[in-house]
């Protein structure tokens, strides 16, 4: 079929030696359908729970619902503005994005506010902004960029070219985050982001090893380094314990309190107790513990069946994604949003230290929805290409109706064989 004349599109730097060509097609609606269903469960249990918070913090009923719907609007208008730029356009702005990135988290260190240990806001008149989310965005961008040139030119598995350069960015997290804004669980979402978009691009198991082995060093020095991380993982490990005696045993009791009050249906909406100053952060890391309260295993089960069709779909995209830049890209959004969903509900339900992480779209906090919808917006505008690959591709794929069950089967070696021809 006859497309016409090429318009320069978001993907334009796409290879056009013949090995593979490039198609707009329609985009994926059911990535944007569930990202919406979610960000109206999360403004739902916010308006649920609005009236325990503004008591709590003798503000107005409409508080929280209007801040949250602020936040919602900004990050619709953030989803918006990256489909409509060109994909390629961030790589130009890697280093003013890590210039602002580091900037702002030596600016939360010296004026921000410390939170249960960690500093991680910068107030900004009647609004916050969490540095932490932008050094995320910051890293995904960079990252991607960077693998990408590295296949390109052929250094994947060059230690000097690639795995050096990692493991001083992995320390620079270590410093900036987990140092200087004391947030060990946004530096576990950042050494996944990491890890995820490494394995796809090939890089040898061994060196992976090697770098994971630096991660569990630099965790036993971070929390041995802090009595506040010592006594988070004491909780953790002896939960009932510390129940009464300290802030993290309290706010981990509480929260199990809180899932298993709901029972198989919950108590109803806007029916809890919980967040009437019972559940310390109960409108954001323990958001996920509330929502349990009010709508049971029930409700809970039908959350994370919504969070696993936003996976399916990142990773269906990844699978398709038309070149090395924007397939990393998405898997790192996917190893982003999903490490976040997984520590949260992990910690509320006992299976993970607390570690002060929001819900993907569903906690309080205008910083992280508008970050995770423009991350979303990136993969919506990817989305809307694919490649017609060469006939060797095609085999390793399962041919152009890509079948699953043989993609499943050759995926590593699908994903290898991409890198030493991007």
């Amino acid at each position: 079929m006859n497309q016409g004349p090429r318009r320069r599109s978001s993907l334009s730097y796409i290879d056009t030696n013949g090995t593979q060509s490039l198609r707009k097609h329609r985009p994926d609606y059911n990535l944007v359908i569930i990202s919406i269903v979610l960000l109206v469960v999360g403004l739902i249990t916010i308006y649920a729970i609005s009236p325990g918070l503004s008591q709590s913090s003798n503000t107005s009923p409409s508080y929280y619902v209007v801040k949250q719907l602020l936040a919602i609007g900004l990050g619709l208008v953030g989803f918006g503005l990256v489909v409509w730029l060109p994909v390629e356009v961030w790589q130009k702005y890697i280093k003013p994005l890590i210039i602002i990135s580091i900037g702002s988290a030596f600016i939360v260190r010296l004026v921000g506010q410390r939170v249960n240990g960690a500093y991680r806001w910068i107030q900004l008149g009647g609004f916050s902004f969490q540095a932490v989310e932008l050094i995320k965005f910051t890293l995904l961008i960079w990252l991607a960029a960077f693998l990408a040139k590295r296949i390109r030119e052929g250094k994947i598995k060059d230690s000097k070219s690639t795995l050096k350069p990692l493991i001083i960015v992995l320390v620079v997290i270590g410093v900036v985050v987990a140092g200087l804004q004391s947030d060990l669980g946004s530096t576990g979402v950042m050494v996944a982001m990491m890890a995820a978009m490494c394995f796809v691009a090939g890089l040898p198991l061994k060196r992976v090893a090697m770098i994971a082995g630096i991660v569990v060093i630099g965790l036993i020095l971070a929390i041995s380094g802090s009595s506040y991380r010592r006594q988070r993982l004491l909780t953790f490990l002896h939960p009932t314990q510390n129940c009464q005696s300290t802030t993290t045993g309290y706010q981990a009791c509480q929260a199990l309190v809180a899932v298993g009050s709901g029972g198989l249906f919950g108590k109803g909406l806007g029916k809890g107790v919980q967040y009437y100053g019972y559940l310390p952060e109960s409108d954001n890391d323990s958001i996920f513990a509330v929502y349990a309260e009010q709508f049971g295993y029930v409700g809970v089960l039908v959350l994370i069946c919504l969070f696993g069709a936003l996976f399916v779909r990142l990773k269906h995209i990844m699978e398709k994604a038309p070149d090395s830049y924007t397939r990393f890209i998405v898997m790192g959004v996917l190893a982003w949003l999903a490490s976040q969903t997984i520590i949260n509900i992990g910690a509320m339900i006992g299976l993970l230290p607390l570690k002060g992480i929001t819900l993907p779209l569903i906690s309080y906090g205008g910083t992280s929805i508008v970050f995770v919808m423009v991350a979303l917006g990136l993969v919506f505008n990817i989305s809307h290409y694919t490649t017609a690959r060469t006939t060797d591709e095609q085999t390793l794929r399962g041919g152009d109706d890509e079948n699953f069950a043989l993609r499943r089967r050759n995926g590593r070696t699908y994903y290898a064989h991409l890198s030493n021809r991007t």
